[in-house]
């Protein structure tokens, strides 16, 4: 009987358990300053500014796929710190070249750790400050991890998990222009534990070659 009693009680222990996994939800907040609002803080109203000794501020940044726009700034521009004073400065932001559809660059941050936010920054005066991606991590100790998927590769199927998909594109009318604040979070407080990241970028939009996004920092905050 009393084995019977600890076997339903382990039983609904994890029940219990995966009923909170379940439940557990990112949490998407995506502000906007538009015009006059727009300043050189990237200060919003509910999205914090970008910060200079996050956890991102010494990975390592791999491009997995696509080619970097020449006019701009290299994937350091992601994680330096240094952000740009106008809505059209190439040299201070990173993006994929004009005319392609987007790609993929990885994030390193030397070990796991757990993550509380991640936050993405972008400003540009029209269509190239949108901000359209798909976010994945992973701890990188599984025997079926890949470090560097390719085009042809869904990351999911080797050791990366989906975080969330991120797409602030206006719905109705407009070129989108602005400054964008995208903040990720979990309502608990952590995200997970994680090594890597992998940012999957698609342009905002085709019609001509100025749709990448201007990119002007990603802040990863490690849960204290």
């Amino acid at each position: 009987m009393a084995n019977n009693l600890s076997h339903l009680l382990v039983l609904i222990v994890a029940l219990f358990g995966s009923t909170l996994i379940a439940q557990a939800q990112v949490t998407v907040t995506i502000d906007r300053n538009v015009g006059a609002e727009a300043n050189k803080e990237f200060k919003f109203k509910t999205v914090r500014s970008p910060v200079k000794d996050d956890a991102a501020a010494k990975a390592k940044l791999t491009l997995l796929v696509g080619e970097v726009d020449p006019a701009g700034g290299d994937l350091s521009a992601l994680t330096d710190g240094l952000l740009p004073t106008g809505e059209d400065q190439p040299k201070s932001n990173f993006s994929f070249d004009s005319g392609s559809s987007g790609g993929r660059f990885s994030m390193d941050l030397g070990s796991v750790i757990e993550i509380k936010q991640i936050n993405t920054y972008s400003w540009h005066s029209s269509t190239r400050a949108p901000q359209v991606y798909m976010l994945y991590a992973s701890e990188g100790g599984g025997p079926d991890f890949c470090a560097e998927p390719n085009a042809e590769i869904d990351p999911s199927s080797c050791g990366w998990k989906l975080i969330t998909d991120i797409d602030t594109r206006r719905k109705r009318g407009g070129d989108g222009g602005g400054q964008y604040g995208v903040s990720i979070s979990e309502a608990r407080g952590s995200l997970g534990k994680y090594r890597y990241l992998l940012f999957r970028c698609s342009a905002t939009e085709t019609e001509d070659d100025a749709g990448n996004t201007f990119f002007s920092e990603i802040d990863v905050i490690a849960k204290k």
